[in-house]
Parts: C-alpha cells; structure tokens; sequence
C-alpha cells in the first residue's frame, strides 16, 4: 500500500461535520442558502472576520476565484499575481478564459510585495494595454508561507493607495492561521476587499466560503454565481459543513494537527542532513532530494516530484487534518533506512 502525501483533500471529511450533515438531513429547508443553516454559518463568520462583510457559499475553489475575478472586473481589467500563483498555474486558463489577462511577477517564496505591483504600474499606465485592477496573493501560498499581518497591512494599504482590489486566495488560510497563531480571520479580513474561506483542505467535504467586504462588490452577486452555474439548490449543505467547522474551534484545530504533522515530517528530513527549497511554515513541505533516491522513495509515499536539477529533485509533500501519525513516523523511518541503502 502506498500512503498519500500529494495533496491535503485526498480523505473526505472530518466524522463530526458527517454526523452534523446526517443530524439535519431530514429538517425541511429553503433552497438557495435561504435556510437556516446558512444564515446561521454567516454570522458566526463574519464574527471570525471582526467585519461585516456578505459571504456567499460556493462548492469550490477555482469557482471562487473565477465568479469573484469575473464579477469585480470590468472586460479590460487584468489581475496581478505571482508566477506561481493557483490562477496562473492550476485553474486550466480560468481567469482569462473569462476574458482577464494575468500580469505575473517573479515570486519571492511565494510572495508578491508592493514594489513588485508598483514596476507592474509604470508599464500598463495607458489604454494600450490591459488595465491592473487588482492584486491576487494566496495565504497561505502555493509554497506554504504565509503573509504575516504586517505584508497583508502593507499590500492592503498599498492597493488602497494605487485604487487596486486586494482579493485573497484563502483555500490554506486555516494553516496560515495555525502558523500565525489565530484563531479567526481578521489577519486577512480587515485588509482586502474580498477573500475565502476554504473547506475543502480542510475538513470539509466540499465548499469554500467568499466573504466580501466592499459593499460594492457585493452588489448582484449572486446573480453572477448562478449565471455561472453555483448557486446551489441545496446551498445547505455547504452552510452546515462551516458551522460544524466552526463549532468550538474545529477549523483551526484541524489546520494546526496538519502544521504538527508537517513540522514533524520537516524535522526529521532536515536531520537527516537534507536541505529545502522552500524553509516549511505551514503543511507544504519541499525537500532537496538525490533524484534517484525521490524516486525509489516515491515507490512506497505518493507526493509529486516538481523540478529537476543535475542528479537532484525538489519534492512537494502535503500533510492533511487527517494524516494519520503512524505514517508520518513510518515516512521518516523509511526515508532513514532508504538513506542507509543508498549510501
């Protein structure tokens, strides 16, 4: 049997929000997030996000970011991002097929700072070219590091000078919290226009949650969630996963099991002399390692090897809510012995 560390949603979803979603089966409820359960998981996340924003459940993650974009944006606005960002690498051409184009810059650990955005300014500053409008950052990032609140102050602060959006990507955002040690999403929340919550890496079965905090954003959009195919009849079933997530902590706790199993898996690499391309904060792991030995080891743990160089290779490792410890343990356990060999 080969265990899995290639992504942080291979297993379903934490046994509580299964029980809650059973509890509620049978209660007869309006459609459309009309319900109860809806409304309820709205107000207990905009108490997590110390605003008052609208929030708006939708089943996935490139859904939020291809509604959002598409909504916030007028035809020849474009988004600046990082090279490495989800929308540019992951979401099959998303964004510009909605008819926005990606202005990327080369990213810094994953990053983007405000002086990366201002060269981006200097060259499209007239109608020949495509209009920045907004500033799309992920936190954590596609790298596992997160922006600290002092970088989500300074890119909110300078977007808001240069008249851009700030929207961030939050399918990690439970383990950017972990790593900054917060327990809601005022860390984001208080600095961009809109952002979501992601369940789906997190204990949910599906659902990621967009909060927008520009009322003018918010105007007719759900109108843009339907017309694209996401406005839920069943929108319940998305509500009652976030308030069984949200229930004493769950969300974060299960972020912060997932840092712990990451954290455990680095330290063990990084004894055993071996380097990273990316130093860990949250559960994405990117260890150096001989090509060959990634891949004899790649014949018992399932990851992705993502650059090749010389006789080495950077691998991606994910640990989950529901990485089981056993495995974790038995990973570094073979990794050792697989060392021993190969010398």
């Amino acid at each position: 049997m080969i265990y899995n560390f290639k992504s942080d949603y291979l297993e379903g979803a934490h046994p509580s929000i299964l029980q809650l979603l059973e509890a509620t089966n049978l209660t007869q409820q309006e459609g459309y997030g009309y319900d109860e359960y809806s409304k309820k998981a709205k107000d207990l996340i905009k108490r997590l996000c110390n605003a008052e924003g609208e929030v708006f459940f939708v089943c996935g993650g490139t859904f939020a970011n291809l509604v959002s974009i598409a909504h916030f944006l007028r035809p020849y606005e474009a988004v600046v991002c990082a090279d490495t960002a989800h929308i540019a690498t992951h979401e099959a051409g998303a964004i510009e097929a909605s008819g926005h184009k990606l202005i990327t810059v080369k990213n810094r650990e994953g990053k983007i700072f405000p002086d990366d955005i201002k060269r981006v300014l200097k060259y499209f500053k007239d109608e020949h070219r495509v209009k920045p409008a907004m500033v799309y950052v992920s936190n954590a990032t596609e790298f596992g590091t997160v922006y600290s609140e002092d970088e989500m102050m300074q890119l909110g602060e300078f977007c808001k000078e240069n008249n851009l959006l700030f929207y961030v990507d939050g399918a990690r955002i439970g383990n950017a919290a972990a790593y900054l040690g917060y327990r809601d999403f005022g860390f984001v929340s208080k600095y961009c226009d809109a952002f979501y919550i992601g369940a789906t890496k997190n204990g949910g079965l599906i659902g990621e949650a967009i909060v927008i905090n520009n009322d003018k954003l918010a105007v007719d959009f759900r109108y843009s969630i339907k017309q694209r195919g996401g406005l839920l009849a069943k929108g319940r079933l998305l509500a009652v996963q976030f308030l069984g997530l949200f229930e004493d902590n769950l969300y974060f706790k299960l972020a912060e099991r997932a840092n712990k199993m990451a954290k455990k898996m680095a330290d063990a690499i990084s004894n055993l002399g071996f380097e990273f391309y990316i130093q860990p904060q949250t559960n994405l792991l990117f260890p150096i390692f001989p090509l060959k030995f990634a891949k004899k080891l790649n014949e018992y743990y399932g990851f992705y090897i993502i650059d090749e160089f010389d006789d080495k290779c950077v691998v991606r490792l994910v640990t989950s809510w529901a990485s089981k410890e056993e495995y974790v343990d038995k990973f570094t356990e073979d990794l050792k012995s697989l060392l021993e060999v190969c010398d």
